[in-house]
């Protein structure tokens, strides 16, 4: 569910994932990293949820395609071009990771570009350029600095750095 995000032995980890028998002995749980802690080891999520929704990661249509009399149905190639990328489970462990995000409060973060990739390339979306427009921003996908923290610390193997250069190249290119 992602809901379990924190610090083990120095590593963004899923707690429900992690074998005790697996770690190095002493074993350091510590809160995941860039958002207020609550307590021990509860962080408050929001800042995380805000850059996350900044990016609007719902499908965007037409007016006249709000009620469609179908299903929306899509290649698999098209779907193809953003499989990896619908796997986020807003863990917040990809954005935890990210000494950028630790450092500036106004960036989105790679979550958060990550679920605009999933719809920035879905054929049936229409909301890609205006996306593309709010991640060109002051604190949008140039922030990145492509460490690869985030893609080392998803649990679930999406290719975060990829997304975001994927991201990159089409604002700069405008591909869509």
């Amino acid at each position: 569910c992602g809901s379990d995000a924190m610090i083990i032995n120095g590593v963004n980890l899923l707690a429900c994932k992690v074998m005790i028998r697996d770690l190095e002995q002493p074993i350091v749980i510590e809160p995941i990293r860039g958002l207020p802690v609550i307590r021990d080891l509860v962080v408050d999520m929001e800042p995380f949820f805000a850059g996350y929704k900044e990016v609007k990661p719902w499908l965007i249509v037409d007016e006249d395609e709000k009620e469609p009399p179908r299903e929306r149905i899509q290649s698999q190639e098209d779907r193809e071009r953003y499989d990896d990328t619908t796997k986020c489970i807003l863990c917040a462990a990809c954005t935890t990771s990210c000494p950028i995000y630790w450092a500036d409060g106004k960036y989105v973060g790679p979550a958060a570009i990550v679920n605009a990739h999933r719809f920035i390339f879905d054929s049936r979306d229409r909301g890609g350029r205006e996306r593309l427009e709010i991640l060109s921003g002051k604190g949008g996908a140039f922030k990145c600095r492509t460490a690869f923290n985030c893609t080392d610390a998803c649990p679930r193997g999406i290719k975060v750095t990829l997304a975001i250069q994927e991201v990159k190249r089409a604002a700069l290119y405008d591909s869509l």
